[in-house]
C-alpha cells in the first residue's frame, strides 16, 4: 500500500488540501491503486501548499502546489512511485529550504499525524516528560535555567527565573497558563505547532506543572485558530486517556489537568495580565505590576505564563539536556528560534535556526527576496509593534541583544518584507491606528496618544506645519514609551519612529535632522 501525505493544517486546507486528498482517493480507486492517505501537518513551506508527499524506499518525495486539476496528471506520471512531474521537488529532506534548518521545535513538522500519540512517541515524544517525572521540581527548574531558554513571546525573559519564582512560592493552588493568543502580523509559528504537533505543547506545559507544583493548566488560544483548538482538544483527550495527563500521571504522584480556552479577538489579551483577566471571565484589561503573575496570577495564585514556543522548547531540553540546547545560539540568546517569513517574498514559511543568523540570510537566502522583482525597501521584525529595518541593515544578527542595540526587537520572530512600492508614512500611521483600535483604554498615554498620533501623522503628510508637527510626533512617542502601562502603548512608537527617521522622504521631509531643526 502506498502512503500519501496531505497536510491538514489551516493554510493547506484554505488552499484546497481537503479537495486534493479526496481527489487522490477517488483517482486511486478508479485506477485500482491501493493507497493510504495520511493527513499530516505542514512542513512550513507556505509557497508550496498544498504539499503532497509520497513514501518511497528512499524517503518521502514531495509535490508542491498541488490542485485538484493536477491529480490526474500526477497519477499519469506515477507519482505514487516517485515519478517525475512538473510539481515534483524530489526527496523532501533534500529540499534546501528544509535541509539548511536546525529544527528542534519543528522536528516532527510534516512527518507525523498530529493527533497520533503513537506517531508522537515514535519520534521522541514524551521522552522529556519521562525524565521529568523522575526528578524534583527544583532539578527541572535548574535544567531549564541552565539551558538559557528565554521567553519566545517577545520579552525574552529567562524562563528558568520565572519557573523558580512559582516553584518557590507557597500556595494551595498554582497554575500554568499558555499564551497562545498569537496576534502579531506575520506570525504563525504558534498556530503551526499547535495544529501540527499539539502533544509537544501539552508535554511542555505538563513538565512546567511538575516543576512548579501546579496541577491545573490553561491554553488561551485566539478564536481565529479553530483548527488549532480542535487539534489541541483532540490531543488532550488522547493524552488523558493514555494517562499522560490527569491524575497520577504514569502511576506517579504528579497530577496535571489541562483545558483550552478560546479568546474573543482582542489583541491586548496577548499581554499576560490582560489574558489572565480574560481567563477569569472579565474584560481583557492590563493589570498594574507589581504584583507579578508568578506570585499573584490567575485567580490570585502563583502562575507560570509562557507562550507556545517557550513551552515547546522544554521537552527537547529535558530529553537531551540543557547543554545540548545551549550549544545552539550565541551570547545570551541560546537555542533556536522558528522565524516566520512573510510579506513580499518568493518563499514564505517557517525557518527554524539558531540565534545569530543574519536577517539577510533569512530574507534573501531562505526567502529568495521580493517575489515581484522590485527592490527590497524595508523589513519589519517583531510584529506590528516592531521596528522597521532598511535594506542597508540586513546584515544584522538575529538575537535579542543585537536587535535591541539597534533599537529593534525580535518579538515573536515574525519577519514581514516590503518592496519599493511601500509608503512608510502609511505604515507608521497604521501602527498608531492599530494601537488606537486595540488599546484596552486603561492608561492615558496609550488611549489618547495613539489617537493624537494618527492625527499628527496625517498633518505631516498633508504638509500642515510639518516641522512643528514632527516635533509633536516625537514628543507623543516619548510620552507613550515612558508612560504607558504595558507594551501596547510602550512599543507602538518603535515602528513609528523607525519609519520616521529612516524614511523621512515618505513624510515629505528631506531628512529627520532638518525636520528637528
Amino acid at each position: 500500500m502506498v502512503k500519501i501525505f496531505v497536510p491538514r493544517d489551516m493554510l493547506a486546507v484554505a488552499l484546497g488540501a481537503d479537495q486534493v486528498a479526496a481527489a487522490i482517493a477517488k483517482q486511486a480507486q478508479v485506477e485500482n491503486i491501493s493507497v493510504q492517505i495520511i493527513r499530516n501537518s505542514s512542513r512550513g513551506m507556505a509557497w508550496l501548499e498544498p504539499f503532497v508527499e509520497v513514501e518511497t524506499a528512499k524517503g518521502r518525495v514531495g509535490y508542491g502546489g498541488v490542485k485538484v486539476a493536477d491529480v490526474a496528471g500526477l497519477f499519469a506520471a506515477k507519482f505514487f512511485e516517485a515519478g517525475e512531474h512538473k510539481l515534483g521537488h524530489g526527496l523532501v529532506e533534500e529540499i534546501p529550504f528544509l535541509k539548511n534548518q536546525e529544527r528542534l521545535t519543528f522536528a516532527r513538522a510534516g512527518i507525523t499525524d498530529p493527533v497520533s500519540l503513537s506517531d508522537y512517541m515514535a519520534h521522541g515524544g514524551y521522552e522529556g516528560l519521562k525524565k521529568a517525572l523522575a526528578l524534583s521540581g527544583a532539578d527541572i527548574v535548574k535544567e531549564v535555567t541552565e539551558s538559557g531558554l528565554r521567553g519566545r513571546g517577545g520579552a525574552g525573559f529567562p524562563t528558568g527565573i520565572k519557573w523558580k519564582t512559582v516553584h518557590d512560592a507557597k500556595a494551595d493552588q498554582k497554575y500554568v497558563c499558555c499564551n497562545a493568543d498569537e496576534g502579531d502580523s506575520g506570525t504563525f509559528a504558534d498556530r503551526m505547532v499547535m495544529e501540527g504537533d499539539p502533544f509537544l505543547l501539552i508535554e511542555g506545559m505538563t513538565i512546567a506543572g511538575i516543576a512548579s507544583g501546579a496541577t491545573k493548566g490553561y491554553i488561551y488560544c485566539r478564536s481565529e485558530y479553530p483548527f488549532a483548538i480542535t487539534a489541541l482538544k483532540e490531543a488532550i483527550a488522547v493524552a488523558t486517556a493514555a494517562n499522560w495527563l490527569g491524575q497520577n500521571i504514569q502511576s506517579t504522584e504528579h497530577s496535571f489537568h489541562l483545558e483550552v480556552r478560546r479568546g474573543a479577538g482582542a489583541y491586548i489579551c496577548g499581554e499576560e495580565t490582560a489574558m489572565l483577566e480574560s481567563l477569569e471571565g472579565k474584560r481583557g484589561m492590563v493589570r498594574a505590576k507589581p504584583p507579578i503573575p508568578a506570585l499573584v496570577g490567575l485567580f490570585g495564585k502563583p502562575t507560570i505564563i509562557n507562550n507556545v514556543l517557550s513551552f515547546c522548547a522544554v521537552p527537547f531540553i529535558m530529553a537531551k539536556g540543557a547543554k545540548a540546547y545551549a550549544e545552539f545560539g550565541m551570547g545570551r540568546s541560546r537555542g533556536t528560534m522558528p522565524f516566520q517569513l512573510g510579506g513580499n517574498l518568493k518563499r514564505g514559511g517557517i525557518v527554524e535556526k539558531a540565534f545569530g543568523i543574519t536577517l539577510r540570510e533569512l530574507v534573501e537566502g531562505f526567502g529568495g527576496g521580493p517575489y515581484m522583482g522590485k527592490k527590497l525597501r524595508a523589513v519589519q521584525v517583531g510584529g506590528p509593534l516592531g521596528s522597521y529595518l532598511s535594506a542597508d541593515e540586513l546584515d544584522i544578527k538575529m538575537d535579542y541583544e543585537t536587535l535591541a542595540a539597534q533599537g529593534a526587537m525580535l518579538g515573536h520572530g515574525g519577519i514581514v518584507v516590503f518592496d519599493a512600492s511601500v509608503n512608510m508614512a502609511t505604515q507608521a500611521r497604521f501602527a498608531m491606528e492599530f494601537c488606537a483600535i486595540e488599546s484596552c483604554g486603561k492608561c492615558t498615554p496609550c488611549r489618547i496618544g495613539s489617537t493624537r498620533g494618527v492625527e499628527t501623522i496625517d498633518k505631516i503628510v498633508a504638509g500642515t506645519n510639518r516641522e512643528a508637527n514632527a516635533l509633536v510626533l516625537e514628543d507623543l512617542c516619548t510620552t507613550m514609551t515612558d508612560g504607558s502601562l504595558c507594551a501596547m502603548g510602550g512599543l507602538t512608537p518603535m515602528p513609528v519612529m523607525s519609519a520616521f527617521k529612516k524614511f523621512p522622504e515618505d513624510f515629505g521631509l528631506a531628512t529627520h535632522k532638518q525636520a528637528a531643526e
